[in-house]
């Protein structure tokens, strides 16, 4: 590829009490670009996510074999520390989930974990990151008014800003627009869109119209194997797998 990757999946397979879900799975993410994992239903595509950054591993029973490389790194070889690769590869998912505490202090989480005590920093690093998710404007007066009075879009935005606050490299979405109305959903894109000019991207979806918008190159999934990478275009319009064309012109899933 002519651009640098930033993850690379090498040979992943993961099962779960000993039934697969994902099987022998090589791809490269490349950076500062939107990554779009598409397939039906049971597919993998979240397992494949949740591998990223470890997440997986919470799953009782689940068995992980391969390599993810971040940066060239193994983050699951001996002595990788799961919430350093969390810190660097941030989740946000399917169902929007603040906790029942302030916009402010939903935001300023993670920085206090991290041990960032200033008030000025603190208020300065909230503030970009409600900027950068698009929702500052919407909020700014009300920063301390409990975040569950957000609506569902308003909501998942939030969610985002939680992420970026604590200075990932990677952002994650699983399904970000399932559960939002199209009007919200199309924020949530344009914001995608928008994201990826400073951070690496990769987005699950079940939207072929969504994944064609806003992502740069794409994954298909079939029963835990990857069928086909590559640029979106390309994968859209001229399929290589005719299992490929079969999912995205809507004959199945």
């Amino acid at each position: 590829m002519d651009v640098h990757e930033k993850i690379r999946v090498e040979d992943l397979s993961v099962r779960f009490g000993g039934r697969p879900a994902l099987r022998h799975v090589t791809l490269p993410v490349p950076a500062r670009q939107v990554l779009a994992v598409i397939g039906p239903s049971g597919c993998g595509k979240s397992t494949l996510l949740r591998c990223l950054n470890r997440l997986v591993e919470l799953v009782p029973d689940a068995e992980v074999r391969g390599r993810v490389l971040l940066d060239g790194e193994d983050v699951y070889a001996c002595g990788a520390d799961p919430i350093a690769v969390r810190r660097r590869i941030g989740m946000v998912f399917q169902q929007p989930n603040p906790f029942p505490t302030s916009i402010y202090e939903n935001v300023a989480y993670g920085l206090r974990v991290q041990g960032v005590r200033a008030r000025s920093e603190l208020d300065g690093r909230v503030e970009a990151s409600l900027r950068a998710a698009g929702l500052w404007e919407e909020v700014k007066s009300r920063l301390h008014e409990s975040a569950l009075r957000l609506s569902g879009g308003q909501q998942q935005r939030l969610c985002i800003a939680r992420s970026l606050a604590t200075g990932p490299e990677v952002l994650l979405l699983d399904e970000p627009t399932a559960a939002l109305d199209p009007a919200s959903a199309a924020r949530i894109e344009d914001l995608v869109w928008s994201l990826r000019e400073r951070y690496t991207i990769v987005i699950v979806t079940h939207n072929m119209q969504q994944a064609a918008r806003v992502s740069d190159y794409t994954a298909f999934l079939l029963m835990g194997e990857l069928v086909e990478y590559g640029p979106t275009g390309s994968l859209f319009t001229n399929p290589r797998d005719q299992r490929t064309e079969d999912y995205v012109t809507g004959r199945f899933g």
